[in-house]
């Protein structure tokens, strides 16, 4: 029997791939999406091309009877909607934890009391980890890296929660396991690092990878927050997707368990010193950019230790981050006008990308008053964690 499909935040970046692969594979899918963030209106009208097999509610998760109402007779749960900037949550916390804590239990409330026992896959971040004070970090001419923890961080990492931010999808993160134990949901949580591709409207804020790479086909400002030596192990959003519905395919072995998902060591770069190169390379012109403060509880390294999803799901990256960088390039270019809609740029002052060249770009560092031991916020290394 076909299963029902819910996908919370279904209009989002990585709620609109997901939808699309399902409504590919020819299944029956709804959405639920409140679509106040940018580019969710343009996501939706994009997947509106599965209109006979696409159900849109719009609606947020903050509204339990409405969520009640939705879930009642779905199958299958994605709950992808959610407050997802750090910067956001430090402004307003109570709507961070509105969106992110509250929906998540209205969503798994509804799930107990629906009688058919959905599945229920739920985004949570690596932010649940905090500063990981207890891992030692060396810096490098380009980089920081871990001493030690060579495969990554693992999901045996303690939990610390920085930020609202963090405390908000760590609350949901734990609530989401406990619904499985206490409740016996068949529940997966992700703990996601850093996630690119095609349908992503970044921002400052969020979604940093596709932000750089909008600005500088542009001719927009970037700001560089801490030293540009942070480093992040990217996934493309295709290989989150196939990781999603592997969990969802493999239940008998995922329920219940966390894991932490992205691209691995191979597929790390530190968020400008070396991301700055490829998109000069990608450009063709030298990049200026400017340095501010650190922000809060920002990890001057995470990778993510995938050993778990390889076990127990199978899974592992198939697209390395050269190929997903120049696909993202790629799709960004050529959609200019549905970033302007999405008001993700403005178009004055764009400038077209020109061939590739071996340039560099310039002021990939900044003065070393801004290098990361000692910043306000900032924690310094301390003795190993073992891995």
């Amino acid at each position: 029997m076909t299963k029902r499909i819910l996908v919370t935040g279904g209009a989002g970046f990585i709620g609109s791939n997901l939808t699309n692969n399902l409504l590919t594979d020819g299944l029956d899918v709804t959405v639920f999406d409140a679509l106040v963030r940018a580019g969710s209106r343009e996501n939706l009208a994009w997947l509106r091309q599965h209109s006979n097999r696409l159900r849109v509610v719009q609606a947020d998760v903050r509204d339990l009877k409405a969520v009640t109402e939705v879930v009642a007779d779905v199958d299958v749960i994605y709950h992808l909607a959610g407050q997802v900037a750090v910067t956001s949550s430090v402004t307003d916390p109570r709507s961070d934890f509105e969106t992110n804590a509250l929906g998540t239990l209205n969503v798994l409330e509804a799930a107990r009391e629906s009688r058919r026992q959905p599945i229920v896959v739920f985004t949570s971040t690596n932010k649940v980890y905090g500063a990981m004070e207890n891992v030692s970090v060396v810096e490098g001419q380009s980089r920081y890296s871990f001493a030690e923890c060579p495969n990554g961080i693992s999901e045996t990492q303690p939990l610390d929660f920085h930020s609202p931010y963090g405390c908000s999808k760590g609350a949901a993160d734990q609530y989401v396991r406990d619904y499985g134990r206490i409740y016996d949901l068949p529940t997966v949580v992700f703990r996601m690092s850093c996630i690119y591709g095609p349908r992503q409207f970044g921002t400052e804020d969020q979604g940093w990878v596709a932000h750089f790479i909008i600005s500088v086909l542009t001719g927009q400002s970037i700001t560089i927050y801490g030293n540009g030596k942070q480093v992040r192990d990217l996934l493309f959003v295709d290989d989150l997707v196939r990781a999603f519905r592997l969990a969802v395919d493999r239940i008998d072995r995922a329920a219940g368990e966390v894991f932490n998902i992205g691209g691995e060591p191979f597929n790390s770069t530190s968020v400008w010193a070396e991301f700055g190169q490829v998109v000069a390379e990608l450009s063709g012109h030298d990049i200026s950019v400017s340095f501010d403060d650190w922000r809060p509880g920002d990890q001057p390294c995470y990778v993510s230790d995938i050993r778990k999803a390889g076990e127990l799901l199978e899974w592992r990256p198939l697209i390395n981050k050269e190929t997903g960088i120049r696909r993202l390039w790629g799709w960004a270019s050529s959609n200019l006008d549905t970033l302007e809609r999405g008001q993700v740029i403005r178009r004055g002052g764009v400038r077209p990308p020109r061939p590739l060249q071996e340039e560099r770009v310039t002021d990939a560092l900044p003065p070393s008053r801004r290098n990361w031991p000692g910043r306000r916020g900032v924690p310094r290394p301390t003795p190993s964690h073992r891995c």
